[in-house]
């Protein structure tokens, strides 16, 4: 999955781009993907994150491939700064500080445990994104969130929390799944 300087520094422009379109349009950029490169053609679930000052602006994205990633990251960036029920939307005047981070995913894999023990002990910090789901509910934090929340038992609260469950919950339905995600900023 490692991407090159130059296909990072591209989709970086993809990102950026797409948000100043938005600003103009109301809509993502639109994406020719045939003019990329195959390995940027490929299928690929992105999440796009935006800061102003170090500070959340926007974060969305997706959990499974079904687009290419150069659309994709437009499609996430646009979302991210429009679209993020948490914010306001984006403004002309905050769009050039924005600092936009691009987390491609590796496909999600399903993880067996037999206890919240169990899983703990199999949470790898740094690497693993975890999808958390059980009841209908779901949520995931990427591994980036491990910056703000290293400790395991804490990370598994609150991505339980996030779900909108209590930060004790357990059952015997629970499904993690793990994914790890190559950041470009």
């Amino acid at each position: 999955m490692l991407y090159t300087i130059d296909e990072k520094k591209l989709l970086l422009s993809i990102a950026r781009e797409s948000i100043q379109y938005g600003l103009t349009y109301q809509m993502p950029l639109p994406i020719e993907v045939k003019k990329y490169a195959e390995k940027l053609q490929q299928d690929r679930a992105t999440f796009v994150t935006l800061n102003v000052n170090h500070q959340l602006r926007g974060c969305i994205g997706s959990l499974q491939a079904y687009q290419p990633l150069v659309q994709d990251v437009s499609h996430n960036a646009y979302a991210a700064a429009f679209q993020d029920p948490r914010f306001y939307p984006v403004n002309i005047i905050e769009a050039p500080q924005l600092e936009i981070h691009i987390s491609v995913l590796t496909p999600p894999e399903l993880m067996t445990f037999t206890s919240e023990e169990d899983l703990l002990l199999q949470m790898r910090p740094h690497l693993d994104g975890l999808i958390l789901s059980d009841q209908g509910r779901r949520s995931t934090f990427l591994p980036a969130v491990w910056e703000q929340i290293p400790n395991k038992k804490d990370f598994l609260k609150h991505l339980k929390m996030k779900a909108g469950l209590p930060e004790n919950y357990w059952s015997d339905t629970l499904q993690i799944e793990r994914y790890e995600a190559e950041v470009i900023e």
